[in-house]
């Protein structure tokens, strides 16, 4: 438990309903009865329970705020320390008298993502956890939501402990036939090392099988949006984005840089690019954009090939599909609320029909069709929300793999009959590497690194 004090305002800046000011540590609810007067004493409070009153000045005591005063004591709290959750009128103004009166008292503002690591270093949450806190709040799909919730609720850290039980096992096993030699059958022995590692084996590349689509879920698809002007790539934006983002008109050549805008198509997080139209040109302008175009293309994970369906392929974009030939591209055919006029088996020539949808971005027809046919390319056909084995985390992922390795090492010291005390070093590793994901024997400098990352207030 930390000795100090700490106060931060938990709820965006800015106008809104209402604010709230966290306070947690030991001088919480001593620090927050000093500010605030109702008819309940906070220090006599019991937890969970929430009072009105007003803040008040501590050098004047004249009243500068209305408010609601949430007592909630330790050990049952988001820290597990003693917190007080001030909940005022959402201004910036208002906002900031109330946390100054706070700090006056003896409070000290909060670093980012003090709270929650405060959480994890007083063991209410693990480091699996609190990892997972950041991904509840920038989480950009629903399916990115109930991923991230399950593992903030512990289901991954759950999983993983389990494996680590399985290795200690086996680092038990292996340090009884060393300080026991002459009851060592080492067939015996051999045999039960390589069942507990292929076991523990299988189950890390079960979560490693689904880690890559729930990176995907976490960060979102970066996606490019391409073709020749005009073919309606700024119009399928705004589709997707249930919103004007782009200017839209007949006159070729209109966007000339790459929008950017997060949407959810299918249950699927895209990071859209829209991108200016790629053609020979003499405006410079237009020319960087076209630049920046192809630059995007070069980055992106998915590929919009928009073309119109009322007209035929051009030289300039079947040139274009042959340069995407073997990566994630799929052929959009807009504007199929008009006559179409494209020749059908030439583009099959070129691209798989499961690749190409057919859409009408102006009427926003079509659209589902794109969210499966994302879904197959990326997510073979399909994503369960309640799936609970993706692994999103970047760090995660790293970690599996490495003690992946270090089981398939151990494996090979059990098949070559390499001392069993040889052998348990690599089980060791493959333990402390899964100990890391959870927090176990983690530096400083990790932790810190990691909660630098969350926002002031959480």
């Amino acid at each position: 438990m930390t000795e100090d004090t700490i106060a931060a305002i938990a709820t965006p800046l800015g106008e809104g309903g209402i604010a709230v000011i966290r306070i947690s540590g030991p001088r919480a609810v001593d620090i927050a009865e000093s500010v605030f007067r109702s008819k309940v004493k906070l220090t006599k409070a019991e937890s969970h329970t929430v009072h009105y009153g007003h803040v008040v000045s501590p050098a004047t005591g004249e009243r500068i705020e209305e408010a609601l005063a949430t007592v909630m004591r330790a050990p049952r709290s988001y820290t597990a320390e003693d917190v007080v959750e001030v909940s005022c009128h959402g201004g910036i103004v208002s906002v900031k008298k109330v946390l100054d009166a706070i700090l006056d008292r003896g409070a000290r503002l909060a670093e980012p993502g003090e709270f929650t690591k405060r959480a994890f270093l007083n063991g209410r949450i693990d480091l699996a956890q609190a990892e997972a806190v950041i991904d509840l709040i920038r989480s950009k799909s629903d399916r990115a939501f109930t991923i991230a919730l399950k593992q903030a609720e512990g289901v991954l850290s759950r999983r993983v402990k389990a494996l680590r039980h399985v290795l200690i096992e086996t680092m038990a096993h292996i340090e009884v036939n060393i300080d026991y030699p002459e009851h060592d059958v080492e067939e015996l022995t051999n045999a039960f090392i390589r069942e507990k590692c292929e076991a523990a084996l299988e189950e890390i590349e079960t979560m490693l099988r689904t880690a890559e689509e729930g990176k995907l879920l976490r960060e979102g698809i970066e996606t490019a949006i391409v073709g020749k002007p005009n073919v309606g790539k700024s119009s399928l934006l705004n589709a997707l984005a249930q919103d004007n983002r782009a200017i839209v008109t007949d006159i070729p050549g209109t966007t000339r840089d790459v929008i950017e805008e997060y949407v959810t198509v299918g249950g699927i997080p895209l990071k859209l690019l829209d991108t200016a139209g790629i053609r020979e040109t003499s405006d410079v302008v237009e020319r960087i954009g076209v630049e920046r175009s192809r630059s995007a293309i070069a980055s992106a994970d998915l590929i919009l090939f928009v073309v119109n369906g009322h007209e035929e392929l051009s030289e300039e974009e079947n040139a274009l599909m042959d340069e995407l030939a073997g990566r994630q591209t799929i052929v959009i055919v807009n504007k199929m609320d008009l006559e179409p006029k494209i020749d059908w088996n030439a583009l099959y020539e070129r691209v798989p029909e499961e690749r190409v949808v057919r859409l009408s971005a102006r009427e926003g027809e079509g659209l589902d069709r794109l969210g499966k046919a994302i879904g197959a390319l990326f997510f073979s056909g399909s994503i369960e929300s309640s799936d609970i084995t993706y692994v999103s985390n970047v760090r995660h992922i790293h970690l599996l793999k490495q003690a992946k390795g270090a089981l398939l090492e151990a494996l090979d010291g059990v098949a070559a009959q390499m001392p069993i005390d040889m052998v348990q070093i690599d089980v060791r590793r493959a333990w402390e590497q899964l100990g890391e994901m959870i927090g176990d024997a983690v530096s400083d400098s990790l932790i810190d690194q990691i909660f630098s990352q969350f926002c002031l207030g959480k």
